[in-house]
């Protein structure tokens, strides 16, 4: 392909949109599965969602914040994430208003009614020249759309699904979760509420999520042919452990998210209980996944106070709304759990928004514009809310190993004390987040992925919680993260009809695809 196209002159790469009879239909992963499995054909791939809403987001290497399932799947496609790869992410901050966040950069909050009475559509200019950009540097583009395509009452302002298909002249493969049930009338019904326009682009469909004999499935994908005209793509099984980097589908055991494989022993004698403060408007809940991938590690989200007794570790993660994380804390009963362990010298961590609770008190008047709030006291750290918001990859030195991450805020910090520095420079100078007693804080996310730093961490926390844990010496978080995306790149390369989604990606829709009434009210 690679060639074929190079020596074309120049010529426009391949595309594909791969789009969802519903939200959480597997999208994501068939993206990434798609993006690894031409990769390793010798295919520049890369992959794209025009928009995108979550509150799981990464930073690129030039500062542009993107969400990680694109970041994910660029690492499945063996290219550098950039904000091309996502030109417009909405970060819910409320149940009728998001900030966007324009190629990388917030612009300001809009409700909902707001975004789709306009401003979406002012967006299809951007997000078509950015597709346009990377089909013209990739020999193929893999595209992931959003909920379904199907949303009839949304149609008039999609950039995302057939919008973006219609502009740019990909075809559409329509992802459906089989495992929910329903899968033939959703693939049905969601080609059938499609305007003749769009139905054109519908090259087929893609079952995930199947568990037993496949040959049980296939007179339904001939009826469903007969009755659409159209073919089904492949039949993906149910794997385990497929989830990583979703957009905001918070899963009950993180485990499972990075590998599939048995879990390995302790290897010391005990365990170490790991409890996330399920706060609202979470974020960048993926920071724990590294805890997660390391043998004799349990971890679980928790909502009630009682649910610490037994943790040896308690994390507050990132949010959206720090204060309005802070009251739903101290209204669960939560907060006093957290400060009486911390007053008995046992492990808490707070990420980013978690690190802010934190502190003695946080001036707030751009997220939640409450004013002044008392923290929870447990570090010696002021945070002011500033309009301009960090985004950085800063790289340091902690608990003498070297740990990398990246920075999505708008509180701004000041230390004002503190046993030490959490990270430092190479001289020593402190870089972000403190350290009192057994409470740590940082901004930093992603911190926990580099593998001496989350190895010393946890012998610190085994070490204060009095359990005779042992990192395992063996765990390397970017090679289970590789080995997961190989087993994306599996599924497809083994359960999908390869040959057929090659000819979509170079030679676009297949003609005579034929209507299927009634189409769009």
């Amino acid at each position: 392909m690679n060639g074929r196209r190079r020596a074309a002159g120049g010529a426009v790469g391949g595309g594909l949109l791969v789009a969802g009879t519903t939200s959480d239909a597997g999208k994501s992963v068939v993206t990434a599965g798609i993006c690894r499995w031409l990769v390793r054909q010798g295919v520049s791939v890369a992959p794209f969602k025009a928009q995108n809403m979550s509150l799981n987001s990464f930073v690129t290497r030039e500062g542009a914040e993107i969400g990680r399932a694109q970041a994910m799947q660029a690492a499945a496609a063996r290219v550098e994430p950039t904000a091309l790869m996502n030109p417009v992410l909405l970060k819910p901050g409320s149940d009728r208003s998001s900030q966007v966040v324009l190629l990388g950069k917030p612009v300001g909050e809009l409700s909902a009614r707001g975004y789709h009475s306009g401003r979406q559509e002012q967006l299809l200019g951007t997000v078509t020249d950015c597709l346009a950009e990377l089909r013209r540097t990739h020999d193929a583009v893999i595209c992931e759309g959003a909920g379904s395509p199907a949303e009839i009452n949304l149609r008039r302002t999609d950039i995302v699904n057939m919008g973006i298909a219609r502009a740019a002249r990909i075809p559409v493969v329509v992802v459906g979760d089989i495992d929910r049930g329903g899968v033939f009338a959703s693939f049905f019904g969601t080609t059938a509420l499609l305007s003749e326009e769009d139905q054109a682009l519908v090259a087929g469909y893609l079952v995930n999520k199947f568990r037993g004999d496949v040959t049980l499935l296939e007179p339904g994908l001939e009826m469903l042919r007969g009755l659409t005209g159209r073919a089904t793509y492949g039949v993906l099984p149910y794997a385990h452990g497929l989830g990583i980097d979703e957009e905001d589908g918070l899963r009950v055991s993180l485990r499972g998210a990075v590998r599939e494989s048995v879990v390995a022993p302790p290897a010391g004698e005990d365990i170490l209980r790991v409890a996330v403060c399920a706060v609202p408007l979470m974020s960048n809940f993926t920071d724990v996944d590294a805890l997660a991938a390391e043998p004799g590690v349990v971890v679980r989200f928790v909502d009630r106070p009682e649910e610490l007794a037994d943790a040896d570790l308690v994390v507050l993660p990132g949010t959206r709304g720090t204060v309005r994380a802070l009251a739903w804390l101290r209204e669960r009963g939560l907060a006093d759990a957290v400060v009486r362990r911390a007053a008995e010298g046992r492990p808490v961590l707070g990420v980013c928004g978690g690190f802010q609770m934190l502190g003695e008190r946080i001036e707030d008047e751009v997220e939640s514009r409450a004013g002044t709030v008392d923290g929870l006291g447990l570090l010696p750290v002021r945070v002011r809310f500033a309009r301009e918001k960090c985004l950085a990859r800063p790289v340091g030195q902690a608990l003498g190993e070297r740990v990398e991450g990246y920075e999505i805020h708008h509180g701004v910090a000041e230390v004002a004390g503190g046993d030490e520095a959490f990270i430092s420079d190479d001289q020593g100078n402190s870089l972000d987040g403190c350290r009192v007693g057994s409470v740590w804080g940082t901004h930093w996310h992603g911190s926990l992925e580099s593998d001496g730093f989350r190895r010393a961490f946890l012998r610190e926390v085994a070490r204060a919680a009095g359990r005779r844990f042992v990192p395992a010496p063996d765990t390397r978080f970017g090679a289970l993260r590789e080995e997961q995306l190989d087993r994306l790149g599996d599924l497809i390369e083994e359960h999908a009809d390869t040959k057929a989604l090659l000819r979509l990606i170079e030679e676009g829709v297949p003609e005579g695809l034929p209507f299927v009434p009634p189409g769009a009210p």
